[in-house]
């Protein structure tokens, strides 16, 4: 329709669009300037929104934006804070009391046997199992043969310096090589391995006897290893010498396996956790240790 030709609205006044839907037709208005201002507004904040957030895929990746905003690392972040208020609520009671005043909470012990199977299993387990039995080569924590002594306190301090570790702290204990370096001929390992093997707790298989007998291995050990293991053999945690007189053995308690042991030496290691974990979570570990996979009272420890 030519604009000539344009019908207008009798009532306002206005030119129709020409369209008829059943007698009502359309007014040709213009578009409202708030609708336009809305969708300009609406455009360019788009376009800054394009600019400033990860907004556009890119094969495998997308478009990181200028401020770097990641949700997941956001909502990462508030998920760590909740965590830390509710740790606030009970860490502060663990890292003050004593452990024999940790023991007497319930509540304490439930976030202790918690928190304490995370930590070990993510620390520990490797060498001395899920369940704290040990791993071949590595002790076992759910008995007790402790070396160093297996008081809460002793333990903590372990695994603060660690043994044989780098940590200027450190525990010391290496067994000497005595027949790699000359110390004993193998007759003399032999008979020494006799004796152990008569004296000890729960070998019943003891084997052929040497030669020289178990006498003259109880002389040699006298001279050659009482001074650590004791007259006795029974070790000294002060030093962390182990007990041979008990059923509880690292290396295997069988012939060959002393024989190599007494010859050719051992020095065992763990490392120190002081760089590593906190020192509520050392306490923790402890706790758990102690408490839960030893599940002995610290008398009989």
């Amino acid at each position: 329709m030519a604009v000539g030709e344009r019908e207008r609205d009798p009532v306002t006044g206005q030119y129709t669009t020409g369209h008829d839907w059943n007698g009502i037709k359309e007014l040709d208005n213009r578009v409202p300037r708030p609708i336009l201002f809305f969708l300009i507004a609406t455009a360019l904040f788009s376009i800054v929104y394009w600019v400033l957030m990860p907004a556009w895929p890119i094969g495998v990746t997308y478009t990181k934006g200028l401020l770097g905003i990641d949700q997941r690392q956001t909502v990462e972040k508030a998920v760590e804070e909740a965590a830390a208020a509710r740790r606030a609520a009970w860490a502060e009671d663990i890292a003050k009391l004593d452990f024999a005043e940790i023991r007497e909470r319930p509540e304490l012990m439930q976030i202790v046997r918690e928190s304490g199977s995370t930590l070990f299993g993510d620390n520990c387990a490797v060498c001395h199992g899920l369940d704290g039995s040990g791993n071949p080569g590595f002790p076992s924590l759910a008995d007790d043969a402790w070396l160093w002594g297996g008081n809460p306190e002793i333990v903590a301090e372990t695994l603060r310096i660690g043994i044989n570790s780098t940590h200027p702290e450190t525990r010391f204990a290496q067994m000497p090589a005595f027949g790699r370096d000359g110390i004993l001929d193998r007759p003399s390992i032999s008979s020494i391995v006799s004796f152990i093997r008569n004296n000890a707790e729960g070998i019943e298989d003891l084997g052929p006897l040497d030669t020289k007998g178990v006498e003259e291995g109880a002389r040699l050990f006298a001279e050659n290893c009482a001074a650590c293991h004791g007259e006795d053999g029974r070790g000294d945690p002060a030093m962390g010498v182990p007990n041979l007189m008990d059923d509880s053995w690292l290396t295997g308690s069988d012939r060959e396996s002393l024989i190599r042991t007494i010859s050719e030496g051992r020095q065992g290691h763990m490392p120190h956790w002081e760089d590593r974990l906190s020192e509520l979570d050392r306490k923790i570990l402890t706790l758990y240790v102690t408490e839960i996979i030893n599940g002995k009272p610290e008398a009989e420890r």
